[in-house]
């Protein structure tokens, strides 16, 4: 029986966000954090961004902004100022995710809000950081990417060079990393009382997510006889990081009888001899029975050919149940559209409906086996939760309420 307590209940968080880098509280508010949005009167305009457009409000803002509730705030008005100091006071979080230094020239800066709650922890999430020559550089998810070496352009038959399809990193390794910086901080304001400030770049978190074939490029400036290929490979160099493996024979794409491509992964010889036993080609164990770990037979064409024509015996699934039976690691190819059929994303991935979050969307991957999180709330209009905050969280009342929304502070 799992606790009706979430395991970030009483973690108040203040997010001032627009666009991508509001997902580093999407994490924490599927934990149980509370998660108040502060928007100008005119919202963040993620609503509008990208595709899908379900039923008039982006996938992107119905997922990121889950969870979470919406307060307008004009903080040019004095008022609306003191207002969100009033938050900070009995918060343990802001968030500044859009470009460094936007809180500060509105008289919010992170000694301001030490002055009001000394414990609190302020984080800064942006495209380039707050240092560097390209700080103030304006940018959007795939550029982190780019700069990070994670996508090459393709060229198209006309001759244009152009994005192709990839799956994002930056922009979502950023937020992840900022949410664990952001929960050290809160671990360490309550045991000290005292606050911290951190900043997260969305393409360092790129950068750092790919950090094997940046730091292979590295170690391979030293000369080679102090840095080698793996014993397997007789000590040669591999090309650095994943491209390392494009020439691999046990470990590699294969095609099925069904059209679909499945991967082979027997580089320790345990693997490979299990997989040759459940397809009753012992032979090729015998002539070919690698080294005990990381062999992937590089340049086997012989043996390549071989388990062509093997894997073309037999449907996608139909390796993966019989890597399960033989203790071979096999796994079908998915792509985005047919991952949602997979029987281990179906059993772990339940969706949450659309009729509880606009569309449908997975939940977090974190699994408590003893707590249950709570369901995420739809995304908020502008300035949905105003009086609602207001009102409970600030103990404000009707009329206070009803002054501010007079002196312009709620847009």
């Amino acid at each position: 029986m799992g606790s009706s307590t979430a395991p970030l209940a009483g973690v108040r968080i203040i997010e001032s966000s627009m666009l991508g880098p509001a997902a580093i509280t999407t994490h924490l508010a599927d934990l149980g954090a509370e998660v108040i949005k502060i928007e100008s009167p005119q919202g963040d305009y993620i609503r509008q961004m990208t595709w899908p457009i379900v039923e008039g409000v982006s996938l992107m803002h119905l997922h990121i902004n889950r969870g979470k509730r919406s307060l307008v705030l004009d903080l040019r008005t004095p008022q609306a100022v003191e207002t969100y100091l009033d938050l900070v006071r009995g918060a343990d979080v802001v968030i500044e995710a859009m470009r460094p230094g936007g809180l500060e020239r509105r008289g919010l800066g992170y000694e301001k809000l030490r002055e009001v709650n000394p414990r609190i922890v302020f984080c800064t999430i942006s495209g380039y950081g707050m240092t560097g020559p390209y700080a103030e550089l304006p940018s959007h998810g795939v550029a982190y990417d780019v700069w990070a070496g994670l996508v090459k352009p393709e060229i198209t038959e006309d001759g244009f060079a152009a994005i192709p399809e990839h799956p994002s990193m930056g922009i979502h390794a950023g937020p992840l990393f900022g949410a664990l910086g952001v929960l050290a901080g809160v671990i360490r304001a309550r045991d000290t009382g005292e606050g911290c400030r951190l900043e997260i770049a969305q393409s360092d978190a790129a950068a750092a997510m790919d950090w094997l074939r940046s730091e292979t490029w590295k170690a391979y400036e030293r000369p080679e006889s102090e840095v080698t290929g793996n014993a397997s490979d007789g000590g040669k160099r591999r090309a650095p990081g994943t491209a390392g493996m494009r020439d691999g024979v046990r470990y590699q794409f294969y095609e099925a009888s069904d059209g679909r491509h499945v991967l082979l992964q027997a580089s320790e010889r345990e693997f490979w001899e299990n997989f040759c036993r459940g397809v009753n080609r012992m032979d090729l164990f015998e002539a070919h029975p690698g080294a005990k770990f990381a062999d992937h037979a590089v340049g086997n064409t012989s043996l390549r050919t071989e388990l062509r024509d093997i894997f073309l015996t037999r449907t996608a699934i139909e390796w993966v149940k019989l890597g399960l039976e033989i203790e071979a690691p096999i796994i079908a190819v998915n792509t985005p559209q047919t991952l949602a059929d997979d029987p281990q994303f179906q059993d772990r991935f339940p969706w949450i409906p659309a009729d509880r979050l606009g569309t449908e969307q997975t939940p977090t991957p974190i699994k408590y086996l003893d707590v249950d999180l709570p369901v995420p709330t739809k995304a908020p209009t502008v300035g949905q939760h105003s009086d609602e905050v207001l009102r409970e969280v600030l103990g404000y009342s009707e009329p206070e309420i009803a002054a501010l929304r007079e002196s312009g502070a709620l847009g």
